[in-house]
């Protein structure tokens, strides 16, 4: 089934190109209109202002706020409408809208992409991957060196505890804003950065007061399709300044669609899950008596992975209902030359989307030979061996303060009703053994 990306005409750029930094000198502050003291006096950029709210509720229409006096629909106005208005003003390192894109027979539902621009033009990683918490370097790229021209919106809580939006609002500087900003090397319609506190230069690590924000967004949002995701360091990350993802793609990630079995439902009313049926071990969270409450024990858990070195991705959904947590390893197995040839060929990096089912590829031929058993046995490569999340698991229900008390049954949480994943849990320690001939994905 082959997808349809809304397109726009794009003109490709090359305002991203690294030298640009060093060519522009002659305008105010350092020439680059940057998010760096020397250019931010003076500033303004459009704020919207969320209510905080206790619970998630049902669907929004049009991404519009549950206040009926809402001055802008968030998501497809603000969000969306000012990332086209920076693909026609030439913002981006190639255009998306080309990329072709597919949903690969199967049960599963893998989502396949042919990203060539991505592969050529993205910035390389400037730190080491085998530590996932690491200090934050001023003189390698982070995000107070992008143009203002990228930054779409500040998004912070509202005072009056009500949706506003100011379209032309200065940048308080002393207060360190929270900002959204196009993915210059983007691999879906819609693709942001969510910056929290951006002026704070806080290193790539989960806390509670970031995590929260990013769940606010999701709420905000209010559509399904609109996912966050978030990659440690050590697990794909490539810029070592604190940030998520964000992108719409009206399509059911496969991961969303695995079925589930329940752990432990926390005092604070968040249910964990583990994941069946799927080529990555990891947990779900949902639930829980308060937004907040979800939050904190994700956030817990990331802060507990992070703290004991151990990689990760976080995938947000459902409007920010449910939230899947993954340790991985395959860094460190490539480090220590334990994943194929075949595979590294393909030169897929296994992060939040592709771990999710949204499988970015750089080769025309991994696109073309694309399966559902070839994408199964790469992230079969990515996930801990079970014995090995059995002792992440205890960690972390050390670290929120629960017992690990399986539940026999089995939910499946689905967008759409499927059937379950070819393959059990029990397969993909099988198939990390295994060196098939040629993988394409």
């Amino acid at each position: 089934m082959m997808l349809r990306i809304k397109r726009v005409p794009t003109v490709v750029s090359n305002f991203q190109k690294e030298e640009a930094e060093e060519d522009s000198r002659h305008a105010g502050g350092c020439g680059r209109n940057c998010f760096r003291s020397c250019c931010l006096p003076g500033a303004k950029l459009p704020l919207y202002a969320f209510k905080k709210m206790n619970k998630i509720e049902g669907e929004k229409k049009s991404g519009c706020s549950e206040n009926k006096e809402s001055p802008v629909a968030f998501l497809d106005s603000l969000l969306l409408g000012e990332w086209e208005d920076r693909m026609q003003r030439g913002l981006f390192r190639y255009d998306v809208t080309a990329c072709e894109t597919k949903v690969i027979p199967g049960q599963c539902g893998f989502i396949a992409q042919l990203n060539e621009g991505r592969h050529l033009k993205k910035r390389p990683t400037e730190f080491r991957v085998d530590k996932v918490l690491q200090p934050f370097d001023e003189n390698k790229f982070n995000f107070t060196k992008v143009g203002q021209e990228e930054v779409l919106f500040q998004f912070e809580p509202s005072m009056d505890n009500d949706v506003q939006f100011f379209p032309n609002a200065p940048v308080d500087i002393e207060n360190s804003p929270s900002v959204v900003a196009i993915n210059v090397s983007p691999i879906e319609y819609g693709h942001i950065l969510l910056i929290p506190r951006i002026l704070g230069c806080l290193p790539q690590r989960i806390d509670r007061d970031s995590f929260l924000l990013a769940l606010y967004m999701a709420a905000e949002a209010g559509n399904p399709y609109f996912r966050l995701g978030y990659n440690s360091l050590g697990a794909f990350a490539t810029i070592n300044h604190l940030h998520f993802q964000a992108y719409h793609l009206a399509v059911p990630f496969p991961i969303e669609r695995a079925p589930t079995r329940k752990i432990t439902t926390t005092s604070g009313g968040v249910k964990i899950c583990d994941i069946l049926n799927y080529p990555v071990r990891g947990l779900v969270f949902e639930g829980g008596n308060t937004l907040e409450e979800l939050s904190n024990v994700v956030s817990d858990s990331c802060i507990c992975l992070q703290d004991n070195n151990i990689p990760y991705n976080v995938l947000i959904a459902d409007s920010g209902r449910r939230i899947f947590l993954f340790p991985q390893c395959y860094a460190e197995k490539q480090a220590l030359g334990e994943v194929s040839s075949e595979l590294l060929d393909t030169q897929v990096n296994p992060a939040v989307w592709e771990i999710s089912g949204h499988m970015v590829l750089k080769r025309k031929e991994d696109y073309e030979e694309a399966s559902e058993e070839n994408a199964w046995r790469l992230l079969a490569e990515v996930s801990l061996s079970e014995e090995r999340f059995h002792e992440v698991k205890e960690l972390l229900f050390e670290a929120i303060s629960c017992s690990i008390e399986e539940d026999k049954g089995v939910t499946q949480n689905l967008l759409e009703e499927s059937d379950f994943c070819p393959q059990s849990l029990e397969d993909v320690d099988a198939l990390k053994g295994s060196h098939p001939g040629i993988v394409s994905v």
